[in-house]
């Protein structure tokens, strides 16, 4: 890869991007174009401009994608309830292939050969940039400095930085703090005390939620409004898909909402615990399956479910560009045409409760469901048959003395 005449980099303007800025240049001999997303990670963004500059870069990207983000990966994503091994809402795992678009698009308009990130080679997030990448360039060169460089510590970069007047402070800790991703969906932590997996998580690490124990003694009721799957407005008033995350992460961390502590299975084989906050999407999860619960026929909510976990793994390991993804995402869509309606919560220190939920489209006929007289609507003695025809295979094989197991 010598030949790399420009390089775009995923840039946030921290100790290692910024590295890796000066390290692009130096070890490639390269222009290199610098892009940092707006995800709603809550920090700046406009500072990497000045930061890019200062390093000699001529083409700064600095774009804010959130409501792209939510609109295009987050609620499609939610109308599948898409959780990994039980418990991960794939906070950082749906921001990348957004990222890996982008990467290649403004590669495509300022003819770069080659774009760069800042994933380690421990990580899931090479897999994940780089898989969008060659979907959407096959032929595009991928340079990952933390698989070519021996500056694999903290220190080891902030020496380098040093070294070359990179803008970078120096706190003076000996111990590197966690390693965080953050975005509108969620924030997520990983090292530090984290690598003990029997030493509880420091209560002042989390950032956007009280804990239960010091939530509101009142409960908070709000309402969710649906429109094929998607989330258009809360308590009545309508918004955006990012203005929509936005306030749920607002209510539901003042509630101590969506605080999780997982070890989970990394694509790359090893095993890595992380602690995350996803107040907004924990109560999505809990509101769309409560909407769908009277609003999707049976089978189809089972099939979503058997379904499910092939599309978590899939946007997990960085297939969200995938043919097989859009497949399902296809099938996903069309089970969400009725999926309109209203979902009544009561969130109350760290538990999401539904109390009610309502729609047109519902399926639920309180006429043939109630426990008191139906007038007709239902003929219990029906299910003698049923239930005999169920027993059927059953009652052959009983008679055939076989034994179940």
């Amino acid at each position: 890869m010598a030949d790399v005449k420009k390089v775009v980099l995923a840039y946030s303007g921290g100790l290692d991007t910024s590295v890796i800025l000066k390290w692009l240049q130096d070890t490639y001999n390269c222009e290199v174009v610098t892009f940092t997303a707006d995800l709603g990670q809550g920090e700046e963004v406009e500072p990497a401009r000045a930061k890019a500059k200062q390093m000699g870069v001529k083409e700064v990207f600095i774009e804010d994608l959130r409501e792209e983000f939510v609109r295009d990966f987050v609620y499609p994503m939610f109308r599948a309830n898409t959780v990994y091994e039980g418990e991960y809402l794939l906070g950082t795992s749906i921001a990348r292939p957004l990222i890996a678009k982008r990467l290649i698009e403004i590669a495509n308009a300022t003819g770069a050969d080659a774009i760069s990130h800042g994933a380690t080679g421990k990580g899931n997030d090479q897999v994940r940039f780089e898989l969008g990448a060659y979907a959407l360039k096959p032929g595009v060169k991928v340079i990952a400095p933390w698989r070519e460089w021996d500056l694999l510590s903290r220190e080891k970069l902030m020496d380098y930085a040093e070294a070359h007047n990179i803008p970078i402070e120096r706190h003076g800790k000996k111990k590197s703090p966690y390693s965080m991703d953050a975005n509108l969906l969620h924030i997520s932590y990983e090292g530090g005390v984290l690598e003990d997996t029997w030493t509880e998580h420091e209560e002042d690490m989390w950032k956007w939620t009280v804990s239960p124990e010091k939530a509101p003694d009142a409960p908070t009721y709000i309402e969710l409004t649906y429109r094929k799957g998607d989330i258009v407005a809360i308590d009545g008033k309508d918004m955006t898909p990012a203005q929509v995350l936005t306030e749920l992460n607002r209510i539901g961390g003042a509630n101590g909402i969506g605080r999780l502590d997982i070890v989970e299975n990394r694509y790359v084989g090893m095993k890595s615990r992380g602690c995350y906050e996803t107040p907004g999407g924990t109560i999505m999860l809990k509101a769309h399956r409560a909407i769908e619960s009277i609003t999707l026929d049976r089978e189809v909510a089972h099939l979503k479910d058997e379904l499910m976990p092939r599309y978590a793994k899939l946007i997990y390991t960085g297939y969200w560009w995938s043919p097989e993804r859009e497949m399902l995402q296809q099938m996903i869509d069309a089970s969400q045409e009725h999926v309109n309606g209203v979902v009544r919560l009561k969130l109350y220190k760290g538990n999401v409760i539904v109390v009610g939920r309502k729609s047109d489209d519902s399926l639920f006929d309180a006429n043939i469901a109630t426990f008191e007289e139906d007038g007709g609507a239902y003929n219990q003695a029906d299910a003698a048959g049923f239930i005999k025809l169920n027993a059927l295979r059953m009652r052959i094989a009983a008679n055939k003395g076989r034994k179940l197991f």
